[in-house]
């Protein structure tokens, strides 16, 4: 019934939606599926899966909600506190020049940029 429409654009954006959200709704079935292998509920309380070995950085920096520490990839399985903290000092370095990267990105766009073309030879 929503893409019952003779409006091709409407019809369209609906289309689009749709895709959005089933690709949205397929990765989060995944999670929960994941979840519900580890807590025992795809609703369940993280706090019940005591098993994981991030639970050592727990309390660390950078532990944010409702993340908690979050590590998608895995770096963290072996619970090494010095590889940890190499990584924290990397994860922190790369962030300030990503930032100081986004600024000089978006400061000609504000500031104005200066006349003419960077090559002599246009």
């Amino acid at each position: 019934p929503l893409l019952a429409t003779t409006n091709v654009e409407l019809r369209t954006k609906r289309l689009n939606s749709e895709i959005a959200n089933g690709r949205l709704a397929m990765m989060a079935i995944i999670g929960m599926f994941f979840q519900d292998g580890l807590t025992g509920s795809a609703w369940g309380d993280w706090a019940l899966y005591d098993a994981s070995p991030l639970r050592a950085f727990e309390s660390e920096l950078g532990v944010q909600a409702p993340l908690g520490f979050f590590d998608p990839v895995g770096y963290t399985k072996d619970g090494s506190a010095e590889n940890f903290g190499r990584r924290r000092q990397s994860e922190i370095k790369h962030g300030r020049i990503a930032m100081l990267a986004a600024m000089g990105y978006i400061t000609p766009e504000v500031a104005g940029k200066f006349p003419g073309y960077c090559s002599f030879s246009l």
